[in-house]
């Protein structure tokens, strides 16, 4: 799988499994000075991978320590064979950022060691929960499209598509012939992450259909789209203090921009910030990459200076 020059790979145990991440540990990028921590965690969907977040996060990597990792079920991490559930990601979440947020030896409880996490879409919207619960490990959020695919009693789970793909047997039957192939990923792309097609280019699709044709990669990814991992995020968003922004495309499919305004509308003392993208669908970061890395900068120092 694709990994940018001046990053190098490595693992940590979790209660559920070994995950993989990036980090800017390289020659490249090492010098003496000590830097705050970016964390960037991607969303899901067929081939999801810390790829999704590969033409980002280098832009930081002079000025940051950079973590990317692969969640469990996805990328280069540990694949399960079982159904995976809500609690699985909060937990593993947490235990990630428990055990990375700092250099070994440091407690990562103190406030001095929260860090900035950057996520996508169900992901985000995990990582909201999980910073409720934990706010100590958090200094703020950046957000793209933060969704739990039942907001506001929208239920994804009773959709068609995920009631056919709850069926056993189709289950794996779709998933082998109409997600982990070239054409099912780059279909996904088109109708699912961007508003342009024409963005998607070949190292795109060969990165997410790596990630999809791992073994066993078809637990985590059916989890998903049978809406296993659906909550509703209205209910909880009260309860974020974190200072967070988030950048919603307006073409994202299923969940477009009025959810998020609704989420910024009702803790606007969290959700400092809501950004709103014309022509652009779920992953900014993957179709504009350059116009998410000016944004990521711009919001960095607001929300850290509201945060003291």
């Amino acid at each position: 799988m694709y990994q940018p020059i001046g990053f190098e790979q490595r693992s940590l145990v979790t209660s559920l499994g070994i995950m993989t991440y990036y980090t800017n540990e390289g020659e490249l990028w090492q010098d003496n000075t000590e830097k705050e921590t970016l964390v960037f965690l991607h969303g899901f969907g067929g081939g999801s991978s810390a790829y999704e977040w590969s033409k980002v996060y280098p832009a930081f990597a002079a000025e940051y320590r950079i973590i990317a990792p692969d969640l469990i079920g996805w990328g280069r991490s540990e694949h399960l064979a079982q159904s995976y559930k809500i609690e699985n990601y909060l937990d593993t979440i947490r235990e990630f950022l428990q055990k990375t947020c700092d250099k070994p030896g440091t407690a990562c409880a103190k406030s001095d060691r929260a860090v900035t996490v950057i996520a996508s879409s169900l992901t985000a919207a995990f990582t909201i929960r999980v910073a409720i619960a934990h706010p100590e490990l958090f200094k703020s959020l950046i957000l793209t499209t933060p969704a739990g695919l039942a907001d506001f009693g929208e239920d994804y789970s009773r959709s068609l598509f995920a009631q056919i793909v709850s069926i056993p047997i189709v289950d794996t039957l779709l998933y082998n012939t109409g997600i982990a192939t070239s054409g099912g990923i780059r279909n996904f792309l088109e109708r699912r992450q961007f508003a342009q097609p024409k963005r998607i280019y070949e190292e795109i699709v060969n990165a997410y259909l790596e990630s999809a044709q791992q073994p066993n990669a078809e637990y985590a990814a059916l989890s998903f789209v049978r809406g296993d991992l659906s909550f509703d995020l209205s209910l909880y968003i009260e309860q974020l203090t974190t200072p967070s922004a988030i950048i919603w495309g307006r073409k994202s499919e299923f969940t477009g921009p009025e959810i998020g305004r609704r989420f910024a509308q009702m803790n606007p003392k969290a959700i400092r910030i809501f950004q709103q993208l014309d022509d652009v669908g779920l992953t900014p970061q993957l179709e504009l990459p350059a116009v998410t890395i000016g944004l990521i900068r711009k919001f960095l120092p607001l929300l850290n200076q509201q945060s003291v």
